[in-house]
């Protein structure tokens, strides 16, 4: 199974986006799940957060950011979960859902039941924030005085 670099960075930033609570719950609605074994145990270690000026600026270095990674093999697959924060059992699920999405027989239950249920919840998280961002939205105007 070819999988496209872009497919895959989608569905990893997904998880790691993700609500552990939600992920949990999917992942239980799967079933009996394969076994697995640690490559590299969830740690917790930090990482450098860069940034550009404007967004298209000189790059800079803004601060350092605390993640939790974790590498799962799956049968003969490699998968890799990277989330930002403290949580040992997020990165776990994320490398499992990481792996079970490149196994042929796995992708296609994982990807209806975990990832788009997790990317139709991310999508309405934006629109409510953007809704109430455009609650307090004020538009200004300029009135004009006299007969100038």
């Amino acid at each position: 199974m070819e999988i496209q670099t872009e497919t895959r960075q989608r569905w990893m930033a997904t998880l790691a986006k993700s609500n552990l609570n939600q992920l949990e719950a999917k992942i239980a609605e799967i079933g009996t799940l394969p076994e697995y074994s640690f490559i590299r145990p969830p740690e917790i270690g930090l990482t450098m957060v860069r940034g550009r000026a404007g967004g298209t600026g000189q790059i800079f270095n803004l601060g350092e950011m605390t993640i939790t990674r974790c590498t799962v093999k799956i049968e003969e697959v490699i998968g890799f979960g990277y989330v930002g924060g403290r949580s040992y059992r997020h990165a776990e699920l994320a490398a499992l859902c990481d792996g079970l999405m490149q196994i042929p027989e796995w992708h296609d239950i994982v990807q209806s039941i975990v990832i788009e249920f997790l990317q139709a919840e991310a999508k309405r998280k934006k629109e409510v924030q953007e809704s109430q961002t455009e609650a307090t939205k004020v538009n200004f105007f300029t009135l004009r005085r006299g007969d100038e």
